[in-house]
């Protein structure tokens, strides 16, 4: 179902702000870079990439913001999706903290784009991880000190269930980790304004324009039904959506649907009782349920996957079941929206960003921690475009698997993976 705005309906399509319409590509054109998608990441490599002077034809298949990037639950957390517990194991100590201090870096770029180019996306501060279940009780501090001793960020407080209820009202969070300077915001609205900033810089955006294929050659020629781009280098950036437009990175990312609600404005008083801030709070079970209030007092809530191309029939239905396992005191409260989107996770939630021979950069795979990781990947992806390639090259060294069996057979080897994690987190 889609909104007299072409997106999908929902609460972020009823707010959005900023919305403008983009021509279809539908002639033969020449530029520097060729970004296909425009989420976050191929608007961060655009607007970046036009501001160090380089002539950018961003292509989009539906709409700015289409995806994920206009659908997510808004929560900007911090650090990489794998923490740095486990990435202090699998990679050492000194290569955790390059990869935490580059999503501080894109916590700050995020908070730079709102101010500079005046971005109304409801930007907030703070993020709650609720702990579910006692076999994790402890590891709230472990975090808290661990980042506080060796990452010089002072910013996060274990909380005890009393302190962590106090802040969220579900009795089902047992302790808490409450990070100061994590983020959320409205995400459709910031990547309107994004692109918005990339037209001020130069860019030229065309939405409706699918890219069909595109050559291998340098120069590469990118073709849409209705027109080409003839470019040097292309940007690879459409990561749940990419279907079987490059085989050659296909396997090493799974798309998975996740699904949203949002309540009837509950109120200031009732909003405040559930959640004591404005701030974003997500659980430690594997298929995470995440939320946050909006700024007219509706729980925003994430919660359920699937693994087929399709979304259930009645969304709403699908996801109050797990709000009311957190809120049984929502019980009477009407769910006015509900919508789904794709994103696309990796075999062990790292990142994958990369060159493909002649001239191709990919970002994609970032595993549910999109917002932050994708914008530095945008960004980083055009120093290395414009011969910068250091921090592109850290990201581009970690280790990627290919999903047992590819593209063909990496759904049933996830389902029956989901399957063993929703039960491990009951237990």
């Amino acid at each position: 179902m889609s909104d007299m705005n072409g997106y999908p309906d929902s609460y972020y399509a009823a707010t959005a702000v900023g919305v403008r319409n983009y021509p279809v590509l539908d002639d033969d054109r020449q530029a520097d870079v060729c970004v296909i998608g425009g989420g976050y990441t191929g608007l961060s490599a655009a607007l970046n990439l036009a501001e160090r002077g380089l002539d950018v034809v961003l292509l989009e298949a539906e709409r700015i913001g289409f995806g994920a990037s206009g659908r997510c639950g808004g929560l900007v957390g911090s650090g990489q999706r794998m923490e740095v517990l486990d990435a202090e194991k699998a990679f050492g100590l000194s290569r955790s903290k390059e990869l935490w201090e580059f999503a501080e870096l894109a916590k700050k770029e995020i908070c730079e784009r709102v101010e500079k180019h005046h971005i109304a996306c409801d930007l907030q501060r703070g993020q709650l991880v609720g702990v579910h279940k006692k076999s994790y009780l402890g590891w709230a501090k472990e975090m808290a000190d661990a980042l506080a001793e060796r990452y010089d960020y002072p910013f996060c407080a274990a909380l005890n269930a009393e302190e962590t209820q106090a802040r969220v009202a579900t009795g089902k969070f047992l302790e808490g980790l409450f990070d100061s300077e994590a983020l959320a915001l409205h995400p459709l609205n910031f990547s309107l304004g994004l692109a918005r900033a990339a037209t001020e810089a130069g860019v030229r955006i065309y939405e409706g324009s699918r890219v069909r294929k595109y050559s291998h050659t340098d120069p590469a020629k990118v073709e849409t039904a209705t027109g080409s781009v003839t470019t040097p280098f292309v940007v690879l950036a459409c990561n749940g959506y990419l279907g079987k437009l490059e085989p050659r990175v296909a396997g090493k990312i799974m798309p998975i649907n996740n699904f949203m609600i949002a309540t009837e404005p509950l109120g200031e008083e009732r909003a405040k009782a559930l959640i004591n801030g404005r701030f974003g709070v997500h659980d430690t079970r594997f298929v995470v349920n995440y939320f946050r209030m909006s700024d007219d007092h509706r729980l925003l809530f994430g919660g359920g996957e699937n693994y087929r191309s399709g979304f259930p029939r009645d969304i709403k239905k699908f996801v109050r079941p797990y709000m009311l396992s957190l809120f049984p005191q929502l019980e009477d409260a009407a769910i006015d929206y509900g919508w789904g989107g794709t994103l696309s996770v990796t075999v062990n939630r790292l990142p994958h960003l990369g060159r493909l021979s002649p001239n191709v950069f990919f970002g994609q795979g970032y595993s549910g921690h999109g917002i932050s990781t994708a914008i530095f990947a945008g960004k980083v992806i055009a120093e290395a475009i414009t011969g910068t390639a250091g921090r592109f090259d850290v990201f581009a060294e970690l280790p990627i698997h290919t999903f047992p069996g590819g593209t063909l057979l990496r759904y049933p080897g996830l389902v029956l993976a989901m399957v063993y994690f929703t039960i491990k987190d009951r237990i």
